[in-house]
């Protein structure tokens, strides 16, 4: 008998920079930022997401089983970077070697 194994889940990781101030700023866009990675969520792409702190200044988030090109479409739809909250944003594959 052969088994055919399943290639391992490849991840990215999107990055954002925030404007200062963005806690305050975020308030009007915040519900729609987080439908739409919701969305992105209960499809299995987006497997961790959320704000660095102390000091809040940017935000990760893991992408799994996604191309470079899904996530930039994900970015320029998203309302934090139609709205100017968003000072800089990069997107790096990542390396999983421990959990998934």
């Amino acid at each position: 008998m052969t088994t055919q194994a399943s290639a391992a889940p490849s991840f990215h990781v999107l990055q954002y920079k925030y404007v200062p101030d963005i806690l305050e700023k975020r308030t009007p866009f915040r519900e729609a930022h987080l439908s739409k990675a919701g969305e992105k969520a209960a499809q299995g792409r987006i497997v961790l997401g959320g704000a660095l702190a102390e000091p809040v200044d940017s935000a990760l988030f893991v992408w799994k089983n996604s191309t470079t090109e899904e996530i930039e479409e994900f970015v320029k739809a998203d309302p934090y970077i139609l709205n100017g909250l968003v000072t800089d944003w990069s997107i790096r594959p990542y390396m999983v070697m421990i959990g998934q």
